[in-house]
């Protein structure tokens, strides 16, 4: 199964919107019932995105917080449309847990952190039962943090390592990384999208079409990459499976499964 690499958050309340992100080249629609809606519009939104699910569209939901007044109705019109992935806004432990007892297995199930809490409680939110992929809510992390990072956002490295070896702990998928707000600016997406591939991140949420294609071609391994991982493969076993030198490189297990898991990528990304 492919797994998304951009991920793109469409209003809710902008039916005209949906189709145009469907066929914008990103691999997940993200329909947003959530803080692009404003409280007057959120029962207009769900209907939009129920109508839309109801003629057979791929896509996931953010549903509002379960702290909200607008979570239980979600999840029921949810309930209609089992193919629709979920992601869960400022997850936390708890949360997470009762949104998994509620829509069951089987179902994409992303948990967006986005608080203190819930970077704190990373470990037992990652361990719950159905829970797909964890993704990074950078903005409103930095928000109830406390901290207001730069356009590279170095200043929440740790953070993301987090979630990126909490995620590989539990087994889950990579996890996907936070927006970036530079919608008109190709050069930072790129370098902060390569940051995040580099960091172990598995893909990028986009809040504007115009940035899919960037972080696309951030997460396709490149023709070097290819070639690399080709020749790596050849040379191992070439030698029988022994560690063997190539360009003044050792080849052994960690390189030779790295040559693989970047072939498995590619594979993947068609």
């Amino acid at each position: 199964m492919r797994l998304p690499r951009s991920l793109l958050f469409v209003p809710g309340d902008r039916p005209d919107r949906f189709a145009k992100a469907a066929a914008s080249g990103a691999h997940c629609v993200l329909l947003d019932l959530e803080d692009a809606v404003a409280p007057d519009r959120k029962v207009a939104a769900r209907a939009a995105v129920s109508a839309y699910l109801m003629q057979g569209a791929m896509a996931m939901v953010r549903v509002n917080g379960c702290d909200s007044p607008w979570h239980d109705e979600d999840m029921v019109m949810l309930a209609q449309h089992p193919a629709a992935g979920v992601m869960l806004p400022k997850s936390e432990p708890e949360s997470v847990a009762a949104v998994a007892a509620r829509i069951g297995q089987g179902r994409e199930y992303y948990a967006l952190v986005e608080t203190v809490a819930g970077i704190l409680g990373l470990r037992a939110m990652a361990a719950t039962p159905g829970l797909t992929r964890l993704a990074f809510g950078n903005v409103d992390f930095g928000l109830d943090a406390g901290i207001n990072p730069g356009a590279e956002e170095t200043e929440l490295a740790a953070v993301r390592t987090a979630i990126v070896l909490e995620s590989r702990f539990a087994r889950l998928s990579a996890p996907v990384d936070g927006v970036s707000l530079a919608v008109d600016d190709a050069n930072l997406l790129q370098s902060q999208a390569a940051r995040s591939r580099r960091g172990g991140f598995g893909g990028k949420l986009c809040i504007h079409p115009r940035q899919v294609g960037v972080v696309n071609a951030v997460f396709q391994p490149t023709a070097s990459e290819l070639h690399w991982a080709r020749e790596v493969l050849a040379a191992f076993e070439a030698s029988g499976g022994a560690v063997v030198a190539r360009g003044g490189q050792m080849i052994d297990r960690p390189v030779v499964e790295r040559a693989r898991r970047i072939l498995a990528d590619a594979a993947a990304l068609g």
